[in-house]
Formats: C-alpha cells, sequence, structure tokens
C-alpha cells in the first residue's frame, strides 16, 4: 500500500491567513516550512488512488503528486473516490473541487451524509455536474477498495461540525478507518480527530502497521495562549492533546511496535517546529512529524 501525505496541518493550514502568532510569523518569515490542510492519498497497486477527507486545499495538493496526474486519456483521472472521516469543512469542502469528476464514490458515515445534504447541502450541488455513489462507511463488514484495500470504519467521536444545527446526540459523526492492503497484510490507521482515546482504540492500534494520528494540539492549553484568548481552549475543538498524562504520546507508549505519525497540525502547534522540546519529546517517545508531500509504504 503506497500512502502519500497531501496535506498535514489543520483547518486554515499553516500559516493562516488572519493569524499572526509566534509560528504563523515565523512561517510568513521563511523560517518554518508551510503546511496545506490535512489530506492523505491511498492505494493498493499504484493505479487506483482514494482519498482519505477532501481539503480545500485539494487541487494544488493533487498537482504537487505526480502519482495522481491525470490521464492517458484527456479526461481520465487515479482518483477513484473520497473516504471522509467526518463533515468538517476542512475534510469536506475539497469535494466542490473534484466537482464534474465522473463515476467517483464517496464513502462516510450516516450523519456526516446527512449534514452534506441538509445542514451543508454540497450533494445537491455535487450531483447538478455528475452524480456520484455515495455509500454507507460503517455498514457491517467493511467494504472494498478498487486496487485491493480493505477498509473497516470505527466510530471516535460524537462531536458534530458546529453548523449542524440540531446533531444527533451520540451519533458517529467522526470516524477512523482501518486500511489494509489485501496482498501485503500491511494496514494504516488513519485517524485525524480523536477527541478522547475511545474504548478499543487500543486493538485497533495493535492490529496495525502504521497509523496517522491527531496532532492537532501539543498541550491542553496551547490555543488560548497562543491567541491570548481564555475561551479558545484545545476542549471546546474536541481534539485529544499530544502531551500530559492523559494526551495521546502516553498512551501511545503502549504500541512500541507501531509506526505513529502525528497529522492534523494545528497552527499554534510547537511540533511544526523541528527544532522545539515539543519535537524532541515526540522523538523520544517514537512518533513522527513528516513535512507535506512525504511517501509511506506499508
Amino acid at each position: 500500500m503506497k500512502v502519500i501525505l497531501l496535506g498535514t496541518a489543520a483547518g486554515g493550514g499553516f500559516p493562516q491567513w488572519n493569524c499572526a502568532c509566534a509560528l504563523c510569523a515565523r512561517c510568513h518569515r521563511g523560517e518554518l516550512p508551510a503546511r496545506s490542510q490535512e489530506c492523505v492519498a491511498v492505494s493498493g497497486n499504484g493505479r487506483d488512488w482514494w482519498l482519505l477527507n477532501a481539503s480545500p486545499d485539494i487541487r494544488t495538493q493533487l498537482l504537487a503528486a505526480p502519482a495522481l496526474a491525470p490521464g492517458p486519456g484527456p479526461r481520465d483521472t487515479p482518483v477513484r473516490g473520497v473516504l471522509l472521516t467526518d463533515a468538517e469543512a476542512d475534510h469536506a469542502l475539497g469535494l466542490t473541487v473534484l466537482r464534474g469528476g465522473t463515476g467517483l464514490t464517496v464513502h462516510a458515515a450516516p450523519p456526516v451524509r446527512g449534514a452534506l445534504t441538509a445542514d451543508l447541502p454540497l450533494r445537491g450541488l455535487l450531483d447538478r455536474y455528475a452524480p456520484w455513489d455515495w455509500r454507507d462507511s460503517t455498514a457491517p463488514g467493511g467494504f472494498e477498495l478498487t486496487g485491493g484495500l480493505l477498509v473497516t470504519a470505527h466510530p471516535v467521536s460524537a462531536k458534530a461540525p458546529k453548523y449542524v444545527g440540531t446533531p444527533a446526540p451520540d451519533a458517529p459523526w467522526v470516524s477512523a478507518y482501518r486500511i489494509q492492503d489485501t496482498a501485503t497484510g500491511g494496514a494504516l490507521v488513519y485517524a485525524p480527530c480523536l477527541a478522547t482515546w475511545p474504548d478499543g482504540f487500543d486493538d485497533l492500534l495493535a492490529s496495525a502497521s502504521c497509523a496517522l494520528l491527531d496532532g492537532t494540539f501539543f498541550s491542553a492549553g496551547e490555543l488560548g495562549a497562543a491567541v491570548r484568548s481564555e475561551d479558545a481552549g484545545q476542549p471546546l475543538m474536541g481534539h485529544l492533546p499530544v502531551a500530559g498524562p492523559g494526551g495521546s504520546l502516553a498512551a501511545l507508549a503502549r504500541h512500541p511496535g507501531l509506526r505513529r505519525i502525528y497529522t492534523h497540525l494545528n497552527n499554534t502547534n510547537p511540533l511544526l517546529d523541528p527544532s522545539s522540546s515539543a519535537r524532541a519529546a515526540a522523538r523520544r517517545a517514537g512518533a513522527e512529524v513528516l513535512p507535506d508531500g512525504s511517501e509511506l509504504v506499508l
């Protein structure tokens, strides 16, 4: 299985257009590399590619990845469809860039498909260009993707997007995906949004060879401190911090044989700085932070 990290930043990218925090300022000065909004491409055969989420930066991301270039026909593309982890705008708005692409399939949980029909009505817009096949990602037994990949969805959070007026309580709004290469057995767990460390998640990681995990915030109070706000803290945004006794880095210590990579990095996260003490702590714990465009083979 081939994996391309098309983007690794949280919503808004890095730097954010309206932010002058210390890290964004350093990025503007060219001291830190910019990152586009989180999105991944996977393939089991190098010809059929599937997108994990569709960021608003998807056009630039696709053009930067030679494996995803169009052809050989004038309207041919190796992109076969999209697997949505949730209905957040920074994960779904890229679907509008893909409008008109024929034969695409979108896999998503029922509340996500409902939100994109009623609350953020993308499905009606997209169907006017080229009807797509929308499928339930949570169907029992999982599903197969063209190219030799087997996928199972695992609900990890009931956090609905802000734009949903009356979200169904305790619904599977956010999913993680386990994607396995049926030929090699290599398995990727993709979980860019974790509000908590959910029940059963350790078992899921134990069955994988690599995990792309929520690295939005390094510490719980990071966002409020960076933008000097008392009410902009991490808990309100539904992301488990990396550091601290209840953070994901400590939980990952139970999986020393797993390749662990943080993605979905917020612009306030010191992990963005390769020389930071936060990045050093992650390295000591066996976790990685990779740049946009990084490629993995599982």
